[in-house]
């Protein structure tokens, strides 16, 4: 068995091609499809953030929404940028969207991606210590969050309380218990991915790395997650992790299909250079469901995983994006054994 959830970056454009115009068309039809999801037997919907772009960008209204309108998938980010992060507000909106999910949210957070505007996180209020880079202020973000999810107390109440306090020193609230178990980090290297492992965070390893030995996509991707793992049991960690992997994947099965995305049968991996980062980007599946079964039977990274997240082109609209999902769910993961 095998969990599997969509992605969807939540792009629009006001383009008459585009069945998302508006941010308020990717909002509702983010609700929507993560509805429709549920219906057709997925396991999770996720969401990527990005400030600055039109794309989603605050996620935990649409999160909190999701979880009102479902009631059994797991919903999540992919990723959050820490740079961007306020790490106590982000845990009261975090524990919030928690509660009213009944504790089915899985946090995906990172340093982030090349972004939109220059050093973006200043405008938001924040800036790295002396000596740090500004990935480092986003690590630095995580495990404040980490220490704050905990729901240990650590601020002295006041003397003269509005209103009356518990005893001891004081958390942020609302506090949702075991959602620090359920933190992922995106990692795009090795030792990030080994830094996760060793901080009781779950791996999160999309659709592009850093390029560390020329190997293909999918073989370092392995790699990866056997380095991750290999932390977390050095750590001593009491529980198992989980582990995430992000592919396009389509199942050609009408001439829709076919016209959409038969020109991605012959993709193969890529390499280019990200935020001065020489990085592989992984190959996107096209192909009819019998083909499909065997390319990603030979996927080494998706068989390591446990969880994989199909990135959906959402601006397709939300019938379409849920035939893509139904396909895979049912012409393509029996054929693997994740069904």
């Amino acid at each position: 068995m095998k969990n599997i959830g969509f992605l969807s970056f939540g792009h629009w454009t006001p383009s008459p091609a585009s069945q998302a115009r508006s941010a308020a068309d990717v909002l509702q039809q983010s609700i929507d499809l993560a509805v429709a999801a549920e219906e057709l037997g997925a396991d999770g919907a996720y969401f990527r953030v990005h400030h600055f772009a039109r794309q989603l960008a605050s996620p935990f209204p649409l999160l909190a929404a999701v979880g009102a309108r479902t009631s059994r998938i797991e919903i999540g980010t992919g990723v959050i940028d820490m740079r961007y992060e306020n790490p106590l507000y982000m845990a009261e909106d975090a524990g919030a969207a928690d509660l009213i999910a009944g504790g089915r949210l899985q946090l995906g957070i990172s340093r982030g991606s090349p972004e939109q505007v220059v050093e973006g996180w200043r405008y938001f209020g924040f800036a790295p210590a002396e000596g740090e880079t500004d990935a480092d202020m986003a690590r630095r973000h995580t495990q404040v969050l980490l220490d704050v999810l905990k729901g240990d107390g650590f601020a002295e109440p006041s003397p003269h309380p509005m209103f009356p306090n518990p005893p001891g020193l004081l958390r942020v609230e609302p506090h949702s218990e075991g959602l620090r178990e359920r933190i992922w980090w995106g990692a795009a290297s090795d030792s990030t991915a080994r830094w996760a492992g060793e901080l009781g965070m779950n791996l999160m390893s999309s659709t592009l790395k850093e390029d560390e030995s020329g190997e293909p996509f999918h073989v370092q991707q392995r790699k990866q997650i056997e380095s991750f793992r290999d932390a977390w049991r050095a750590a001593g960690h009491d529980r198992e992790p989980r582990v995430s992997v992000s592919r396009s994947i389509f199942a050609l099965t009408n001439d829709l299909d076919r016209a959409y995305f038969g020109a991605d049968r012959s993709s193969s991996d890529q390499v280019g250079y990200i935020d001065s980062m020489r990085a592989v980007f992984g190959r996107s599946y096209a192909a009819e469901p019998d083909v499909l079964v065997e390319q990603l039977r030979g996927d080494e990274a998706i068989a390591a995983a446990d969880t994989l997240l199909l990135t959906v082109p959402n601006q397709l609209g939300v019938d379409y994006n849920a035939h893509v999902l139904e396909s895979i769910l049912t012409e393509v993961a029996p054929g693997l054994g994740w069904r």
